[in-house]
């Protein structure tokens, strides 16, 4: 109901619920995807819940890179952090609008916001000196040779005789429009924000924000924004049923339960590699050490079993160590 807070979760998407992985990408089929999310996210709202959706953005930030490559020559490229604010409001766009006609055919009118984000990163991360996100397509050595000597592009070979593109990835400080999120979330609002991680952004020598050469991990994004909103739970919506240790092995098994000290130990183990499940991993131990909320939860599962992870039919939650 508007102008009445419900339970309030911060919901990430992966930026592969709007592109699979066996897709091109095209606007239709973001559309698609979107609306197929869109139903997963509505059960979330029937059931009394009030969303703020994030989501990631790597296979969009990557086509989108390569459209400069194409354009090169015809037509000036975008700085890194302007592509950034361009795919976050695509997508935000998106998901908005068909979470809008969701709802509304659900007998909700609200209209689903979706807000450009901008996150405050600290100008000395040592990511600045260490690159280490791969962006783009991968390259050849001789495309990789081209791109670092007349772009200044950092190039880590992630394979042999493959090679990516790799930028900062700072950790996120603050979201600069919290104020302006949090009386929306007040007034009942449901809202899309932080997409991509938020367009990173450095207080320059002279007072000013200026945007900086990088991107933000989501799901630590997510819970920075999950902990300034004062959320009730954090929602990490993927393409598994629960978490695994012990992933691949004889001994695999899904975790339905565990605790920030158990996250912590396995985490350190190596049990949560970094391309994959780590990140999520760090983001639910980040917001459940800086929340104010004893009894906030986060739920890890497959998004389009969305009510069934919230409902504890499946999916993990992780909670705090005194519970």
């Amino acid at each position: 109901m508007p102008g009445v807070r419900q339970n309030l979760m911060v919901v990430a998407l992966g930026g592969n619920a709007i592109t699979q992985p066996d897709q091109e990408g095209r606007v239709e089929q973001q559309f698609a995807n979107s609306r197929t999310a869109a139903r997963a996210l509505a059960d979330l709202v029937v059931a009394g819940n009030q969303l703020l959706v994030t989501h990631g953005n790597g296979p969009q930030i990557g086509n989108f890179l390569l459209r400069n490559e194409a354009a090169a020559g015809l037509i000036y490229p975008l700085a890194m952090e302007v592509a950034v604010a361009h795919v976050q409001g695509g997508m935000g766009f998106m998901i908005a609008q068909t979470l809008t006609n969701e709802l509304a055919a659900r007998g909700d009118r609200r209209i689903v916001t979706a807000v450009v984000t901008t996150v405050l990163v600290d100008r000395d991360d040592p990511s600045f000196r260490n690159p280490t996100k791969p962006v783009g397509r991968e390259l050849t050595r001789e495309e990789a040779q081209r791109f670092a000597q007349q772009d200044g592009w950092s190039i880590k070979e992630v394979a042999p005789g493959r090679y990516r593109r790799v930028v900062p990835s700072p950790l996120p400080q603050r979201i600069m429009e919290i104020e302006h999120l949090r009386r929306a979330v007040a007034a009942g609002e449901i809202l899309v924000a932080c997409g991509g991680g938020g367009v990173p952004v450095v207080q320059d020598p002279v007072g000013g924000l200026c945007g900086v050469r990088a991107v933000i991990d989501k799901d630590l994004a997510s819970a920075l924004l999950a902990a300034q909103v004062d959320a009730d739970a954090m929602l990490i919506l993927t393409g598994v049923d629960r978490v695994r240790i012990n992933y691949g092995k004889p001994d695999e098994r899904g975790i339905e339960r565990m605790t920030v000290a158990e996250a912590r130990r396995w985490l350190e183990e190596g049990q949560f590699p970094p391309g994959s499940m780590g990140p999520k991993i760090q983001a639910a131990i980040q917001f459940l050490t800086i929340t104010r909320r004893s009894a906030a939860r986060v739920l890890i599962g497959d998004l389009y079993r969305a009510a069934d992870v919230v409902a504890g039919r499946t999916g993990t939650i992780i909670m705090g160590d005194g519970e």
